[in-house]
């Protein structure tokens, strides 16, 4: 799904602060209602990549095309069709809920229909606190009520920053139906950071890593898992006495097992590498091997 579909292409992209290079050739792209999430350590380059996409910050090199338009030279009615969730947003606290929605929704009306605002609230789960103010708002309703002024305008590219920090179990389930609705229903485009690997394995459709200002990985959760064959745990009972074994073939390590035998075995998981455990594979495998490039480079 490409051509007309496509809704970020990004082509060594490039940063340097003074004499730092943050972004060192970053490729990727994002097709229409594709949820990607991009993860990384501190300092990989994240903030950075998601500013140039935003247009709030100038590149040093590097081709980028958002939503068609190369964020450098966007005018009103691109930004128009972007939504952006920030890890913090400052409003005043004397405003009510559906009324604050409400206002941000008609400034969009010039170039995209906004929500209407009480199936907004409801879509976030704040109808029975519409008409409270902003201040009287718990940690968790507030959070909900900053992803609604991110999707006020039903934006084609919704950017979503550590989107459910502060939510309980059930807030969170919620927001990721609302995350699903949005990029099957809607058709919207979400690039989603988080530090919660397992909220990125169930949101996203592809995950890049970041590290080292380069991209390191593309691919769904699967996919990278694969690529790095990351070890499983295979528990299991014999004889009354429990064992735990890690492996990174535990198919042919469960085949051999019952082979030998059979019967007597009680009690099998096998577990296998998450997520996580790619993550921190990779990133280590990284990072390692730049440690190595760059103590050659020194000593030469």
């Amino acid at each position: 799904m490409m051509g007309d579909d496509l809704v970020l292409d990004v082509r060594d992209l490039r940063m340097r602060y003074g004499t730092n290079d943050v972004l060192k050739g970053v490729n990727f792209h994002a097709c229409r209602g594709e949820v990607l999430a991009l993860l990384g350590p501190n300092g990989a380059g994240k903030t950075t990549t998601i500013e140039i996409l935003e247009g709030f910050r100038m590149r040093s090199a590097g081709e980028v095309s958002v939503l068609g338009v190369d964020p450098a030279h966007a005018d009103e009615a691109w930004r128009a069709r972007l939504g952006v969730v920030l890890q913090s947003w400052r409003d005043h606290g004397k405003w009510r809920v559906r009324d604050l929605l409400a206002h941000i929704g008609s400034f969009y009306e010039p170039y995209q229909k906004p929500w209407d605002t009480d199936e907004l609230v409801e879509a976030v789960g704040l109808t029975e606190h519409a008409r409270k103010r902003v201040m009287s708002l718990s940690g968790g309703q507030r959070r909900r009520l900053d992803v609604a002024v991110g999707i006020v305008g039903r934006p084609d590219l919704l950017f979503l920053d550590e989107p459910t920090v502060g939510f309980d179990p059930a807030a969170r389930r919620e927001f990721h139906d609302l995350v699903h609705r949005l990029s099957d229903d809607e058709d919207t485009t979400i690039l989603l950071t988080t530090h919660d690997l397992a909220e990125a394995e169930k949101l996203a459709d592809r995950i890049l890593i970041l590290a080292g200002g380069r991209v390191i990985a593309d691919g769904s959760a699967d996919q990278l898992s694969l690529q790095m064959s990351t070890e499983s745990e295979v528990k299991w009972t014999l004889h009354g006495q429990r064992y735990v074994h890690a492996t990174t073939e535990a198919t042919k390590f469960v085949h051999d097992l019952f082979k030998q035998h059979g019967d007597d075995i009680g009690d099998l998981e096998v577990r296998r590498g998450s997520l996580e455990d790619t993550y921190m594979a990779m990133v280590v495998a990284f990072e390692s091997g730049q440690a190595e490039r760059e103590f050659v480079e020194v000593t030469r």
